[in-house]
């Protein structure tokens, strides 16, 4: 037998007399959100129709059919290890920025004589870009580099880092730590330092402090920095190219994107390699993010990224 639909709550006089304007308002809707327009009209224009486009264009190749270029890609081992080649750089540069810039950034929370200098230094990387980062490293760590003479005089070297895996790991960590301190800087910034301040007059030590105070704040943000650094990590071009192993260790997935968009000018197999790029990476960001949101529990001051 058909149950009856429950009666609709009927509306409270104050809120029926309330205009649309107040109604939406109390709902966020209001005309605050025009300022989202300009935000979402380049979003939509140089992110997401440049995307949409790409994967269209990568179901047209020339030859082959529809998924011919998914298909020559899988198929091909030199060019599908490509994804293992860039996971395998991508996070230990990622994880290993992380873990140089976090300390940076706890000590450079607050102020001290010098900061400035210190995170000018630390800066500096950004500004010189990738190309004349690699290209630096290739005279830092040449057989005649300082690098190697410190370390052959004190007999622990000549070590060779250029023209492998190491001298690209060390270049996207190089490129890559002062993004991330930037933004931890940031993150660790919005946390009260009166929380840590409480938690010593009740007898916690530095240690106990960072663990159990700062750093559940500063988790959500530390993930999202993560996440940026991978993003980052996984374009590395410039350097897997100058001092990596373009044909071997360092094949990542930009360089044969570059190669069918610049030497064969097979603009859909390009965008084929690049969406397939652009779907490892939804995968490792998508772990990333069920990671935080697991850990993440309960109210954060402002290290909540």
């Amino acid at each position: 037998m058909a149950t009856a639909a429950p009666a609709r709550p009927a509306m409270a006089p104050e809120q029926a007399t309330q205009s649309l304007g107040a109604r939406l308002a109390d709902r966020g809707i209001d005309r605050a959100l025009l300022l989202l327009i300009p935000a979402v009209a380049i979003v939509g224009l140089l992110f997401v129709y440049p995307f949409v486009y790409g994967v269209l264009i990568s179901f047209s190749p020339e030859n082959g059919g529809a998924w011919a270029n998914y298909r020559d890609f899988f198929t091909d081992p030199y060019q599908s290890q490509t994804i293992w080649y860039t996971v395998r750089l991508a996070l230990p540069v990622a994880a290993a920025s992380l873990l140089i810039a976090l300390p940076l950034a706890y000590r450079l929370r607050r102020d001290f004589r010098g900061k400035r200098v210190i995170t000018l230094l630390f800066l500096l990387p950004v500004t010189l870009g990738s190309v004349v980062l690699s290209e630096g490293l290739t005279t830092i760590f040449s057989p005649s580099g300082w690098v190697n003479l410190v370390l052959g005089g004190i007999g622990l070297g000549p070590v060779s880092v250029l023209y492998s895996y190491w001298g690209t790991f060390v270049a996207g960590v190089l490129g890559i730590v002062p993004l991330m301190l930037l933004l931890l800087i940031g993150f660790f910034g919005g946390i009260d330092p009166a929380l840590e301040d409480a938690a010593a007059t009740l007898g916690a030590g530095r240690t106990v402090r960072f663990w159990r105070v700062t750093f559940p704040l500063v988790l959500p943000g530390l993930v999202t920095t993560l996440s940026l650094a991978l993003v980052e990590a996984f374009a590395i071009f410039p350097s897997a190219v100058l001092v990596g192993e373009p044909n071997a260790s360092t094949h990542v997935l930009s360089i044969p994107i570059y190669e069918a968009a610049q030497q064969r000018f097979d603009y859909s197999a390009a965008s084929a390699d690049a969406t397939i790029m652009v779907l490892v990476e939804l995968l490792v960001l998508g772990l990333l993010t069920a990671l935080r949101t697991r850990l993440y529990r309960g109210a954060a001051s402002g290290g909540k990224g």
